[in-house]
């Protein structure tokens, strides 16, 4: 069964009567003109029918436990979204603590990750009644169990393990391979349990947690993923007579992009997971686990699109045409950071004959500011506004403030009603961490 993930375009995608792309009912060229560019749009009945699908697909394994990777877009409202929707949320900082906190969230469905956590995050996921932490280190266990033991609490954990699976996704978002800043080796599980036995107190381990990476597109790399952590709990289950009757296997689906990219639906990896986790159980001798997954960008990736006003074009002499755009590289670093590519439309005139190779620029100071190179569209004019579509995911979380250039706003589209959700940021915001020391008065 085809899942939204497969998707280049929101699930509500059209042309309207106006002759405009449509999302959610509302007409982008009137969003762009009503709350300016650049502009993130979230299109909701993408996200709700991405996490109907991960909830459907796992219908027949009653201990699954769903948890939105926080990292790939965060704001309170996609809080309430997924609180809604029975989601939990995979946090990796404390700023993530904190919008989930005072977003009204129930904290005890929450998991904090990360490889450096400080002790004020750990303090801040202990105030704030955190469900689950998971322990990347033995640095992290010495300090969590020092912090716990100051509190007089007892803190559930996973131990996060490097599986030592590769996948044939960008080596910057490859997280399970062996050579990873992510988790423990398994070579150094026994040290940690035996720490945990032994001298942390206030540490309760209650499974294992992994990943393998990011835009995966393959289903075996699942079925691999829970063959290793089964057989590291049976392992430490003879030897030390611990039940670990967690695991934790991460997220990783991936999206469509372009036409190239060729995802795998949620039903494609939720078959794989449950069929691994039955054939591991009676392989293992072991009781089936609660098991948690962690989508991010699968759930928002293909809700979000971004869009631009056009301004100044250069036709390179026996060269490229530029046609730039008011934003870039501040608020989609992907381009940049791993060469990704995107499907881009004019809102305003999506039914036009595609017959200019045109390279999107961004407005940055940057010669490395591309958002899009090479690609085939209609002639663009000053003005037109420019369509990117799948960029829900690790946009907005990546912007920046780049060039001093203002953080755009988002909306949330549905059924005919855009709300903010993210206000634009002005400059007295921008500027108002600023501090001139009384030296330089």
């Amino acid at each position: 069964m085809k899942t939204a993930n497969q998707s280049i375009k929101p699930i509500t995608t059209k042309i309207n009567d106006n002759g405009n792309l449509e999302i959610g009912g509302c007409d982008l060229v009137e969003l762009a003109d009503k709350f300016g560019t650049p502009l993130y749009v979230f299109d909701e009945a993408t996200i709700r029918s991405m996490t109907s699908s991960y909830k459907d697909a796992f219908k027949n394994y009653p201990n699954m436990k769903m948890m939105f990777a926080a990292k790939a877009f965060m704001t309170k409202a996609i809080c309430k979204i997924m609180q809604q929707e029975g989601f939990g949320l995979d946090l990796c900082s404390g700023g993530e603590i904190y919008t989930a906190k005072t977003s009204g969230f129930d904290m005890s469905k929450t998991l904090f990750n990360g490889n450096n956590k400080s002790y004020d995050d750990l303090l801040l996921a202990l105030e704030s009644g955190i469900g689950t932490i998971s322990v990347d280190n033995f640095f992290e266990l010495a300090l969590l169990n020092s912090i716990a033991k100051s509190k007089n609490q007892t803190v559930r954990i996973l131990l996060r393990i490097t599986p030592g699976i590769e996948c044939h996704t960008h080596e910057y978002i490859q997280t399970g391979h062996l050579d990873s800043k992510f988790g423990f080796d398994l070579t150094q599980i026994d040290n940690a349990v035996e720490l945990i036995i032994d001298e942390y107190k206030n540490l309760n381990l209650v499974g294992l947690h992994a990943h393998i990476g990011s835009q995966i597109f393959e289903k075996k790399v699942y079925f691999d993923e829970v063959d290793v952590i089964f057989k590291e709990i049976k392992r430490i289950w003879d030897k030390y007579s611990i039940v670990l009757h967690e695991i934790n296997l991460g997220g990783g689906l991936g999206i469509k992009y372009t036409d190239k990219d060729m995802p795998i639906s949620v039903y494609d990896i939720a078959d794989t997971i449950i069929e691994s986790i039955k054939i591991h159980s009676e392989k293992y001798g072991l009781d089936e686990p609660t098991v948690f997954i962690e989508p991010g960008r699968s759930i928002v990736g293909t809700s979000g699109i971004t869009l631009y006003t056009a301004g100044s074009s250069k036709q390179v002499p026996n060269g490229r045409k530029y046609q730039a755009v008011d934003g870039g590289m501040s608020d989609n670093a992907r381009p940049s950071l791993y060469q990704a590519e995107y499907t881009v439309q004019i809102a305003n005139k999506p039914d036009s004959v595609a017959d200019q190779k045109i390279t999107i620029a961004g407005k940055h100071c940057e010669s490395g500011d591309i958002l899009a190179k090479d690609i085939i569209l209609p002639e663009i004019n000053e003005g037109d506004i420019i369509c990117f579509y799948t960029t829900g995911a690790y946009g907005y979380s990546m912007s920046s403030n780049y060039n001093r250039v203002l953080k755009p706003a988002a909306v949330l589209v549905n059924n005919g009603k855009s709300d903010i959700i993210i206000s634009r940021q002005s400059y007295e915001q921008l500027c108002e961490s600023d501090v001139i020391p009384d030296s330089l008065n």
